[in-house]
């Protein structure tokens, strides 16, 4: 694990305050890029494996010609993620860390460097940002956005808003992924994983859907239009 988010064996508890504060200056002024940019950012935050990228693709697919959308991909190694979206026309960065199991701010400002030089004056409506898949590292990281959506699969289980509290809690949406699958998962409980989301978090959001049948992603597709509304400069 990184020395940056508390696991063990990190630096002393004073150095993280450091890099956090850091990081949250950092992160306002991302905030004001990205509105320069005229587009408002969200976070996707998960386990390995939870279908954030399955779920950009579809969301991609339901908004063209509806929003211009662009792609901030975190991943340890590898361009895989960020090929994926490219294929589907859309402007994509990928972050890779080397190790570090969380994108930070100053890494996400050279992306959006990045990301405006492939857009060559273009403007965007929303930015997504895929982060590293953990649930723990990422959520203690700003990275200037304007929501933050945590997914929890199906196959994961229920019990996880219960074991990982910092990440919903700090998150706006709660999206249920992989819905498609619960005839196969009989011990996964929608009701228990919302339950416990909204004891950490009554403000929360809770969408679930499915990126493979599609039931859901209309609610999804509002949520991004609400949120594109709210923010818009």
């Amino acid at each position: 694990m990184c020395e940056t988010c508390g696991c063990p064996g990190a630096k002393k508890v004073d150095v993280n305050k450091v890099i956090l504060a850091a990081n949250e200056a950092q992160a306002r002024i991302n905030r004001r890029h990205i509105e320069a940019m005229g587009a408002v950012a969200i976070n996707l935050i998960s386990s390995p494996g939870s279908g954030k990228t399955t779920l950009l693709e579809k969301t991609i697919d339901m908004l063209d010609g509806v929003m211009k959308i662009g792609v901030i991909e975190g991943d340890i190694e590898t361009e895989r993620d960020a090929e994926r979206i490219r294929t589907k026309g859309i402007p994509a960065i990928q972050l890779t860390t080397s190790g570090a199991c969380h994108l930070d701010a100053p890494l996400v400002h050279r992306g959006l460097h990045e990301l405006e030089e492939q857009l060559d004056g273009a403007h965007l409506d929303i930015i997504f940002i895929e982060n590293v898949g953990n649930l723990v590292c990422p959520a203690a990281f700003n990275l200037g956005e304007h929501e933050r959506a945590v997914l929890l699969s199906v196959p994961e289980g229920s019990d996880k808003p219960a074991k990982y509290p910092t990440v919903f809690l700090n998150s706006q949406v709660f999206l249920v992924t992989k819905t498609d699958l619960l005839p196969y998962f009989p011990d996964f409980s929608q009701e228990e994983a919302k339950k416990e989301a909204l004891r950490l978090n009554p403000h929360l959001k809770i969408i679930s859907l499915s990126a493979v049948t599609g039931l859901g992603m209309d609610d999804w597709m509002m949520y991004l239009q609400r949120i594109r509304r709210k923010n818009i400069i």
